[in-house]
C-alpha cells in the first residue's frame, strides 16, 4: 500500500513545550514540528524562525507574552525554507534578518518552495484552501556573509554562517552571555533531518564547527531544547550520524551506476534500524536519497523542488 505523500497523513495536533535554556533564552518546541527561539534582550526581542503561517506565529507569540511585554523587533531566520519563514507577518518586527545566501535563494528557489512545502505540511498550512492564499515570500531587511551582531540593548546576539548543512545558507545564532546558541535545521533531535537542498559532505564539518564552542543548550531545528553538554554532544553525533548512513550507502550505489531505486533500498537497509522511529522520517527519507544520489553524481547545487518533481520523485520511490 502507497504511503501518504510527506506528512498528508499527518494531521494531529503536536503538544507545544515552552523552555527556557539560558537566562531570558527559550526554545518553543512542539513534537517535531518546526521550532521557533526567543531572545529577550534589555529593551527589545529577536524571534528566531517565524513558523509556516500567522496562525503558528500567534501561538509563539502568545507564550512570549506569558513571560515578558517588550516589544519584538528582529527577526532572524537561519533559512529560506516556507515552513520557517512564512510566518514573519505576524511579528511585525521592523528588523528581518537572513544570510545574504539565505536570501538568494529565496529569489531563485522561493516560490518553487512555497508551493512545495504547501503540498508537503497541510496541516501547517491550516486554514489556507490554496497556496495563493497563504502569506507571500519573506524578504530580509538585512543580509550578511560571515558574521553581523546585534545588540537588543546591552545583549550581544551573533550571528554566524559556519558552513553548508541542511541549505547552502544556513546560520546560527549565538547569545555569548548564556553560552547558548540556535542551530536551526543544522541539527535535529529524535526527528529525521531533511536533507533535500542539503550538502552531504559538508554537513559533519559544519557541526565540529557547533561543536567546536562547547555550548551549555542548544535550540536544534525539530525536537526537545538540549540543555547541558552532554545532550548537546550527543544530539551533534546522532544528527552526524543520521547524515552520514543516508548518505554513505546511497553514495555507493551511485558511483557504481546503479539506480536512484537501488539506492533508495540501500539506503532503508542502513538507516530504518536506526532512525525508523524519528518525526517526519518516512517523509525526508525520499528527498534525502534523492539528494544524496545528485551530490554523489557531483551535482554541487540541490536541484529545485518544485510540486510536481516531489510527486514524481515519491511516486518512484515510497509509490
Amino acid at each position: 500500500m502507497a504511503k501518504a505523500f510527506a506528512s498528508q497523513g499527518d494531521m494531529s495536533e503536536k503538544n507545544i513545550s515552552f523552555t527556557e535554556i539560558g537566562r531570558d533564552l527559550w526554545a518553543f518546541t512542539a513534537e517535531g514540528d518546526p521550532n521557533t527561539g526567543v531572545i529577550i534582550g534589555d529593551d527589545s526581542v529577536m524571534i528566531i524562525e517565524a513558523q509556516a503561517t500567522p496562525r503558528l506565529a500567534n501561538k509563539v507569540i502568545e507564550k512570549v507574552r506569558e513571560v515578558t511585554d517588550k516589544p519584538i523587533t528582529h527577526l532572524a531566520l537561519t533559512h529560506y525554507h516556507a515552513v520557517r519563514v512564512l510566518g514573519a507577518a505576524a511579528y511585525n518586527a521592523p528588523n528581518i534578518i537572513m544570510s545574504e545566501k539565505a536570501r538568494s535563494m529565496v529569489v531563485e528557489r522561493g516560490a518553487e518552495d512555497r508551493e512545495s512545502e504547501f503540498m508537503r505540511f497541510p496541516r501547517l498550512f491550516q486554514g489556507y484552501d490554496t497556496v495563493e492564499q497563504i502569506p507571500p515570500l519573506t524578504w530580509p531587511t538585512t543580509t550578511f556573509n560571515d558574521r553581523m551582531s546585534v545588540y537588543l540593548g546591552n545583549r550581544r546576539v551573533d550571528l554566524m554562517f559556519l558552513g553548508r548543512a541542511h541549505t547552502a545558507g544556513d546560520i546560527v545564532i549565538y547569545v555569548p552571555d548564556e553560552n547558548v546558541m540556535f542551530t536551526g535545521d543544522i541539527v535535529e533531535y529524535h526527528s529525521a533531518c531533511y536533507c533535500g537542498d542539503g550538502h552531504f559532505h559538508d554537513w559533519p564539518g559544519t557541526l565540529e564547527e557547533i561543536r567546536a564552542w562547547d555550548v551549555d543548550a542548544i535550540a536544534p531545528g525539530r525536537g526537545d531544547a538540549l540543555v547541558g553538554k552532554e545532550m548537546v554532544n550527543a544530539a551533534l553525533d546522532a544528527t552526524s550520524d543520521f547524515v552520514t548512513s543516508t548518505y554513505r550507502p546511497v553514495a555507493q550505489v551511485a558511483m557504481r551506476g546503479g539506480s536512484l531505486k537501488e539506492a533508495w533500498d540501500a539506503a532503508r537497509a542502513e538507516c530504518d534500524p536506526k532512525f525508523s522511529d524519528y518525526a517526519i522520517y518516512e517523509h525526508c527519507l525520499p528527498f534525502n536519497v534523492a539528494r544524496a544520489y545528485d551530490e554523489a553524481r557531483d551535482i554541487d547545487t540541490p536541484r529545485i523542488w518544485t510540486a510536481q518533481r516531489d510527486k514524481e520523485m515519491w511516486e518512484a520511490l515510497q509509490g
